[in-house]
């Protein structure tokens, strides 16, 4: 990447509760996807509050990839529960 270059992060998903999120962040690493975490800490602290969740930023130029990882983690995980 050019040392000019900027990374422009955009939403990829919210995440309801640190479970949810645990499991979000370890794909994303296990995929070397960087990403950032905004109020990670605060759905811990209000939990069920649907302000309070962790919302998933990535580079845009991740984004599809990482959508799509994240439709199958949870295609998988519907499966499991039917």
């Amino acid at each position: 990447m050019d040392g000019n270059a900027r990374v422009r992060m955009v939403h990829l998903t919210n995440a309801q509760d640190a479970g949810e999120l645990a499991i979000i962040k370890s794909l994303l690493d296990g995929n070397r996807i960087a990403y950032v975490i905004h109020g990670e800490h605060m759905s811990t602290l209000y939990p069920g509050v649907p302000f309070f969740v962790g919302r998933v930023m990535v580079d845009e130029l991740d984004r599809a990839r990482a959508e799509v990882l994240l439709s199958r983690l949870r295609l998988s995980i519907r499966e499991t529960s039917d």
